[in-house]
């Protein structure tokens, strides 16, 4: 019977109960005394049994080890993140949400086929670079989905609704998915943790770049001097898309307009059904000229919605539904919290996303509470303000 170095359980050896003891020496011979010396543990021989010796088990003794020590020494949940230079716990001392357990990557390197977006309205052209040239089957209608939002930062559910919008798009219509766009806000949205624009156009950069081989990123909207509404973010990639470049080609050298709609949670279809918050002429042109795919939020009903409002059901046929077959939680708002408590981010987003949070110091700071004071000359002129994108101020 022999010990186990790693927890001091006794370990049988199976082969030394199947196998005979080895004589003692006999009376004429004498055994030879060696030193007395603690045996460094060998690797096994070839006909060995591996279940004597498993050069894994020191291993995982260290590495458990490790772990267990960086779990005591863990910032508790209830400190929040301060600068370096006060003293407290950040992630750059810390770095559990960046540790090198995941790939390191150069963030400042642009992969091959890749053009990021400019920081400057006058620089900004259109990325066309993931865009498909041809239909796979063009007896289809070309689909380009477009997705606002704030992503501050970006999660693995942002891009995870595109994949589930693929596998319905594909077994239930009769479009093919052409390519995918985030079009993140512009800064005078006003939002409570919202980063500048230009962060958040990289981070979305650096999701798309290292998790998907289809999707981009549109600065347009983030560009610009004021908020833009969502029917006009549509406008503009319609103008980009099928004006401009005159949609896809075919085959027989014609071109064909691609279909734009746009991709939401189940929280915009709640909003277009409350009073003031989308202006009229906005749902008509959104729902009527392009479209909407929405993903249902655990415990939503999105059908049931449509069928209690008249304008919703009326455009009933251009609004495709997703059902989450797993259901995703993962928001922006709690990355955020995590973050500031000194809890761990990761699988909750990329990890290039983490790494590019951590480099510039984004969601350390407790986020203010901003009163807002609107004053109108417009008559008639309702303006409500709402945390969750794609509510409209409505005038």
């Amino acid at each position: 019977m022999e010990k186990s170095i790693k927890d001091g359980v006794p370990k049988i050896s199976t082969t030394s109960m199947l196998e005979k003891p080895t004589p003692g020496p006999t009376p004429q011979q004498t055994p030879v005394q060696t030193p007395s010396a603690t045996p460094e543990p060998k690797a096994p021989s070839q006909g060995q049994s591996s279940e004597e010796y498993s050069p894994d088990e020191d291993w995982l003794g260290e590495h458990a080890a490790r772990e267990h020590e960086a779990r005591i020494r863990r910032p508790s949940v209830t400190r929040a993140w301060v600068p370096k230079s006060s003293g407290g716990p950040s992630i750059q001392q810390d770095r559990r949400d960046v540790a090198p357990f995941g790939e390191v990557v150069d963030l400042e390197e642009v992969p091959r086929g890749i053009v990021r977006q400019a920081r400057q309205l006058d620089d900004y052209a259109f990325p066309y670079h993931r865009f498909r040239e041809n239909l796979i089957d063009e007896s289809k209608i070309p689909l380009v989905l477009i997705a606002c939002g704030s992503y501050s930062p970006i999660t693995y559910l942002h891009l995870r609704m595109f994949e589930m919008a693929t596998d319905t798009i594909h077994e239930q219509t009769n479009m093919e998915l052409i390519a995918g766009y985030f079009s993140p806000v512009n800064d005078d949205y006003k939002k409570e943790g919202l980063a500048p624009a230009h962060h958040r156009v990289r981070m979305c950069e650096l999701a798309c770049e290292r998790t998907s081989s289809w999707l981009m990123v549109d600065a347009w909207e983030s560009l610009q001097q004021k908020y833009t509404r969502t029917a006009e973010v549509l406008d503009h990639f319609d103008e980009e898309i099928n004006k401009k470049r005159g949609g896809i080609r075919l085959s027989d050298g014609s071109r064909r307009p691609c279909k734009i709609m746009l991709l939401a949670g189940g929280d915009l279809i709640a909003s277009m059904g409350e009073p003031g918050v989308w202006s009229e002429s906005d749902l008509h042109h959104l729902l009527g000229n392009f479209g909407c795919v929405i993903v249902e939020r655990t415990g939503s009903d999105v059908w049931a919605f449509l069928l209690a409002h008249d304008l919703l059901f009326a455009y009933r046929g251009n609004v495709l539904v997703i059902k989450q077959l797993i259901y995703n939680d993962i928001s922006s708002t709690k990355v955020r919290l995590f973050i500031r408590r000194g809890m761990s981010i990761r699988y909750l987003l990329p990890n290039s996303v983490i790494q590019y949070i951590e480099r510039h110091s984004l969601y350390r700071d407790a986020e203010p509470r901003i009163r807002v004071f609107l004053t109108s000359t417009v008559p008639d002129c309702e303006i409500l303000l709402y945390n969750v994108r794609l509510r409209e101020f409505s005038c």
